[in-house]
């Protein structure tokens, strides 16, 4: 069963990847386009305003990134700091948690961003195909090592 879950893993966190950029792109979009709902329920932020409008960029061409899954731990890495910043300055002071000051999707999409940091783009990105020509079939996972190898570099 271990074995058959670990052959997956590239592709779960393909599929991970892009629902997370997907997501985090549209609410860049809202608040830059007004499309979706707009920003807080409607309109566009100002552009240039601090934070908000630097955000909605990061939170725009971050999320394109991911969802394409073209320089993933970079962007993932910017997003999830963007999101962190969210939290502490935005929501945290309202209340201490999540559910109290309405932060909870800066605090899951912090720590889905930092996952992917550490995890990489997994399988259907940009990032595998430009890799591949460059470590001339050298596994990125250890779900693409052969039986004998995964099991000593998992240990």
């Amino acid at each position: 069963m271990t074995g058959r879950l670990n052959s997956a893993q590239p592709y779960a966190i393909g599929l991970f990847r892009i629902v997370v950029g997907l997501l985090f792109a549209c609410h860049g979009a809202a608040s830059l386009f007004g499309v979706l709902g707009g920003a807080m329920g409607g309109g566009t932020v100002e552009t240039g305003a601090w934070p908000a409008w630097y955000a909605a960029v990061i939170q725009l061409v971050g999320g394109g990134l991911v969802l394409i899954g073209l320089g993933t731990r970079f962007a993932a890495f910017i997003a999830s700091g963007s999101m962190a910043y969210a939290y502490f300055k935005v929501h945290q002071p309202e209340a201490l948690w999540p559910m109290e000051n309405s932060g909870e999707a800066s605090a899951m999409f912090c720590w889905a961003f930092l996952l992917l940091v550490f995890t990489g783009s997994g399988a259907f990105g940009l990032d595998r195909l430009f890799s591949r020509g460059e470590s001339q079939g050298t596994p990125s996972t250890v779900a693409d090592l052969k039986p004998a190898e995964a099991s000593r570099t998992a240990l």
